[in-house]
C-alpha cells in the first residue's frame, strides 16, 4: 500500500495577498478556491509536485510553518527566476559539493513560512511525476 502526502495546510493570516504570492510570483498552479459561509479554502500546486499546500482552515499561527522543502534540477535558474518575479531570496549554499542535493537556497512567504529549495540535478532527467504522467 502506498502513502503519500498530498496537501500541507499553510497557515496564513491573509488568503488573498498568500495566493499573489503563491500563485504569481511562485509559479504555483490553482488548483481550486472555494469559498462558503464557513470557510475559505485555497488549493496551489507547484509545477511538477505531487502535493500540494491548501490556504485557510488552520488553527496553527500564521508563519508557524518552518523547513518546508522544494526540489529543483537547478538551483541557480530557480533562484534567478524567483528573482525576476521579486521574491527575496538567500544567495546560494553549497553544504556538499561532490554529492547532488548539497546545493540549497532560501525563502519566506509574506506570513515569515520559511521554505528550502534544493537542487537535485537528477531531477532533470528523472522527475518524480513522469511528464507523460501530468
Amino acid at each position: 500500500m502506498d502513502w503519500t502526502l498530498e496537501v500541507i495546510v499553510l497557515p496564513v493570516a491573509d488568503i488573498e495577498r498568500s495566493i499573489a504570492f503563491y500563485r504569481d510570483q511562485l509559479g504555483f498552479v490553482l488548483d481550486h478556491d472555494t469559498t462558503t459561509e464557513q470557510m475559505h479554502i485555497v488549493q496551489l500546486t507547484p509545477p511538477g509536485s505531487g502535493c500540494s499546500i491548501v490556504l485557510g482552515m488552520s488553527e496553527m499561527s500564521p508563519g508557524s510553518m518552518k523547513g518546508l522543502q522544494l526540489v529543483v534540477s537547478d538551483a541557480a535558474a530557480a533562484r534567478e527566476q524567483l528573482l525576476a518575479r521579486g521574491v527575496e531570496v538567500s544567495e546560494l549554499k553549497i553544504f556538499d559539493a561532490e554529492r547532488d542535493g548539497g546545493t540549497f537556497f532560501f525563502f519566506d512567504d509574506p506570513d515569515t513560512n520559511s521554505w528550502a529549495v534544493q537542487q537535485m540535478k537528477v531531477r532533470a532527467d528523472k522527475p518524480l511525476i513522469p511528464l507523460d504522467a501530468r
